[in-house]
């Protein structure tokens, strides 16, 4: 994970009971805890390692309406609001910069597609544009990249995800949810098909309602229940400079790189043009759901069979609440990051700003990114079990919209008024033929 995450302590004591146990400590289940327990709502939270881990504290931090399906803005902007109100909220700075995002274009047909997206979104009244070449070079300036355009969005922005999800942890223990961290959950418990409680490696916990958050391990969770939740991974490989001079606050995508200003004064870089995509056991089972994305995405992806499959394959399936789960086997999804794509990622931006010659690296990381077929989460009810309520598969974006996502799904638990319509992320849609 980054260097820079900020690490918690949580309590080791298990209660006997609560309302409501979320499984999973990233940024959405860490919300959840705390939108519950502004309600006076007792609420457990489980994590199998420590809290933001994983994908919460390895994301590059974008907070973005660009480029999201229709149905998912309203989502982000109901996130905007609540990043915009955070460190107020939880009392400490989260990082958050309401500097805008911008996607660049260097052919028709990349433009074309932001055009298309913008139309698409029309009813919605948002702050994007289309930019031209002078745009570009007065926004962020000392460019050599020679581009056609773009798209930006003032009102986007980022935050610091080392900072983001520990902060709104500590809020959530403040307003009175209990966190405890290497404590894995096993397997729900049920009287009568409806859940009465959770079973962890340290004992039952009884509740009456479940939150599973669990990112990339969503899948691996809900099939020992026999439900199915097509998910694979990919993994995305990042950077942070040490300090320097850059040339905007805006974060900027382009065709093969991105970066944005980190906190500390330096920036974090990807390869926004390569993915790492390693096969797995769950190809051969849900891949087919995939071929409509492979058709478009293929030349984005590095797909490579080895050490993931191998481990992933050797990771328990089936087990029951008194066996070991492969959540305490491997408690911690911490992929190699891609050494090649971060420098691909470095020369590229060298080449459209020379400006970063300069830049040092000063570490690098990767993290799992689990994407659903249709590349947006469910938060939603599952129906087959009483109880049980998910809010997971947010494919590489969940972020920038995890403190909505979180407030979201505790809403449907709480039964209140959603603070947006949830049908968009229903869980049946991702039914077989669908």
């Amino acid at each position: 994970m980054t260097i820079t995450l900020d690490r918690i302590e949580t309590q080791d004591t298990l209660p006997t009971s609560a309302s409501v146990v979320i499984v999973g400590g990233g940024i959405v289940g860490i919300s959840a805890a705390l939108a519950l327990a502004e309600r006076g709502i007792s609420v457990v939270l489980l994590e199998k390692g420590h809290i933001a881990g994983e994908q919460s504290s390895r994301n590059l931090g974008w907070i973005r309406k660009t480029n999201r399906h229709l149905h998912d803005v309203p989502l982000a902007q109901a996130a905007d609001r609540l990043w915009a109100g955070m460190a107020d909220r939880v009392g400490q700075d989260v990082g958050y910069q309401q500097g805008g995002i911008m996607f660049l274009a260097k052919t028709t047909p990349q433009l074309d597609m932001h055009k298309g997206w913008l139309d698409s979104v029309a009813s919605l009244s948002l702050d994007s544009k289309i930019v031209d070449a002078d745009d570009i070079d007065t926004l962020v300036p000392g460019g050599k990249g020679k581009w056609l355009g773009g798209i930006y969005t003032p009102s986007d922005g980022y935050a610091e995800p080392a900072l983001a999800t520990p902060a709104i942890a500590k809020a959530a223990i403040k307003k009175g949810a209990v966190l405890i961290q290497e404590c894995a959950v096993r397997t729900l418990l049920k009287k009568e098909g409806r859940i009465t409680g959770v079973m962890t490696e340290k004992g039952e916990i009884q509740c009456d309602q479940v939150l599973l958050a669990g990112g990339a391990w969503s899948r691996r969770f809900l099939g020992n229940l026999n439900i199915g939740f097509p998910t694979l991974p990919l993994i995305c490989s990042v950077l942070r400079t040490k300090p320097m001079e850059g040339p905007t606050n805006i974060a900027v995508g382009g065709p093969d790189f991105s970066f944005r200003k980190h906190k500390d004064g330096g920036y974090i870089i990807t390869q926004r043009g390569k993915l790492d995509a390693p096969i797995t056991l769950d190809h051969m089972l849900v891949g087919h759901r995939y071929i409509g994305q492979l058709k478009t995405q293929r030349d984005f992806l590095n797909v490579s069979l080895g050490r993931y499959f191998f481990r992933d394959l050797a990771l328990s399936r089936r087990w029951s609440a008194k066996s070991t789960s492969p959540f305490e086997t491997y408690r911690v999804n911490s992929p190699a990051f891609n050494a090649a794509l971060n420098q691909q990622a470095l020369d590229n931006l060298k080449a459209a700003w020379p400006i970063f010659e300069k830049a040092e690296i000063a570490e690098a990381w990767a993290g799992i990114i689990d994407v659903t077929p249709d590349s947006n989460p469910v938060i939603d009810h599952i129906a087959s079990i009483p109880g049980l309520t998910i809010a997971t598969g947010f494919s590489g974006h969940g972020f920038g919209t995890g403190p909505a996502a979180g407030q979201l799904a505790a809403d449907l638990i709480a039964g209140v008024e959603p603070m947006i319509d949830p049908s968009p992320y229903r869980f049946d849609r991702l039914a077989k033929g669908k």
